[in-house]
């Protein structure tokens, strides 16, 4: 095999030297693959060298990210791993609203920089996901209904292409690489920066967590659907299956049992927050409930514990347009066969800014006529009971899936991706995503994704 040459700002590694171990660890514990070289990269050219090799040389490209994936796709076995990580670099713009950072930047590193000026961009649930893989399928967050999709808001972004190219990418610039690579995944290159306009928010807002008991799961459903389309959109409501954390908040003997969560998140003052969250109280019983100001950041890592690294983690999704009964007689029956309680089935609720986006302006394949998104996370300590979690969450799609839009899901949410679902995914912009594949990605480089092949 030829010698890979970098700059002295990058490093290649091999199995068993430094970096190696630290690169090829991911968050998903149950991939296994290993690449036999990794090139951690601080710089464009190194990546655009890393790919010339990679080509050469015949080895398969995996490209890292935050590293946190249910797919893994971070990792190839026995070719070449591009690591973004080193790749952190933030730059914050508050008079003109706008931030840049690096292809290796986690949210939780860019929410900490855009807070220091009351701003932020809509980011994922869990504060060490990556900044890239997030936006690049599309991008949900508690900013979904005031800000849209992450990807909605990139206004440009630095792109390394398979033949080694490195392009801008915005509205101005190779604008058809602009439209595939918001909500278009991972398939056309790989974006060594972002940029992002930002929004005013926080640094405190208005936090209203609730849990029920399972048997008052129906109450809840048919409540918040209705509920749900009376409230504003600078307000993020938000429902979940779970079991109780072991929290202050939470009664002792109610940790880790079974239970439906109602979070209502405002973006605005306390007072408005109670007007709001007054319906829920009055139509319904509670078992816990805690109101409180929370800053925006800790609201952001709200859910770190409930996914920590090293985990064995799958997950299925379905768009729904509504809770319809049907829809909820399913959740109820499958929700009670779950049998670890770190799997978790959060229910995002969209409308807002993101249904009022033009669905034309980006590859994004969601309709947004969507109500909600309901995404089906198997999650176990140990291989031990994984395989019969993953089962329940393939079990639960699929009964769910008459109910839902079809089997077409959020790209993001596709544990094992097959064409017939990205297909689906993306619809009538399927055909248009194939023929910017190959002109950017002709030999379909970049296929560990929800792959586009390429016309």
């Amino acid at each position: 095999m030829a010698e890979l040459t970098v700059s002295d700002a990058s490093e290649v590694c091999l199995s068993g030297e430094a970096g190696y171990d630290e690169a090829v660890n991911i968050w998903n514990a149950a991939i296994s693959r290993r690449p036999s070289i990794v090139v951690r990269c601080r710089a464009a050219e190194d990546i655009a060298a890393a790919l010339r090799h990679a080509r050469s040389e015949g080895l398969e490209v995996s490209v890292r990210g935050g590293g946190h994936s249910y797919a893994g796709s971070a990792l190839t076995d026995g070719g070449l791993m591009i690591d973004l990580t080193p790749l952190k670099s933030i730059r914050v713009d508050p008079d003109a609203q706008r931030a840049s950072c690096g292809g290796g930047t986690t949210w939780g590193e860019l929410d900490a920089a855009t807070q220091q000026h009351g701003l932020a961009v809509t980011g994922g649930f869990v504060t060490h996901t990556g900044v890239a893989g997030l936006t690049l399928g599309g991008g949900i967050g508690w900013l979904t209904r005031l800000a849209g999709l992450s990807c909605d808001n990139v206004v440009g972004a630095q792109v390394v292409t398979a033949e080694g190219q490195i392009l801008r990418a915005s509205a101005e610039e190779n604008p058809d690489l602009f439209w595939a690579i918001r909500g278009g995944g991972g398939n056309f290159g790989v974006v060594t920066e972002f940029e992002f306009a930002l929004h005013r928010v926080g640094p405190i807002v208005q936090l209203a967590l609730m849990l029920f008991r399972p048997e008052d799961g129906r109450e809840l459903f048919r409540f918040a659907r209705d509920f749900v389309k009376t409230l504003p959109e600078d307000c993020a409501p938000f429902l979940a299956g779970l079991n109780a954390p072991p929290a202050p908040f939470v009664q002792p003997e109610l940790h880790f049992t079974p239970v439906f969560g109602f979070l209502l998140v405002l973006f605005g003052d306390e007072e408005a927050h109670a007007r709001l969250i007054g319906p829920i109280t009055e139509a319904l019983s509670p078992i816990v409930q805690m109101v409180t100001p929370i800053p925006y950041v800790a609201l952001q890592g709200m859910f770190d514990e409930s996914a920590p690294w090293g985990m064995y983690n799958y997950e299925k999704a379905v768009y729904l347009h509504d809770l319809t009964d049907g829809a909820i007689d399913v959740i109820l029956e499958h929700q009670a066969r779950k049998a670890s309680p770190l799997s978790i089935v959060p229910i995002f609720i969209m409308g807002g800014a993101y249904a009022k986006a033009d669905p034309e302006r980006s590859a994004f394949g969601g309709r947004r006529s969507i109500g909600y998104v309901v995404n089906i996370s198997a999650t176990t300590p140990t291989a031990e009971g994984f395989d019969a979690e993953r089962e329940w969450s393939r079990n639960y799609w699929a009964a769910l899936v008459p109910h839902s839009e079809g089997i077409g899901g959020y790209v993001n949410f596709i544990s094992d991706p097959d064409e017939a679902r990205v297909r689906s995914s993306y619809g009538e912009k399927y055909a248009r995503l194939q023929q910017i594949k190959a002109k950017y990605d002709a030999d379909n480089v970049f296929h560990l994704n929800a792959n586009i092949t390429p016309t």
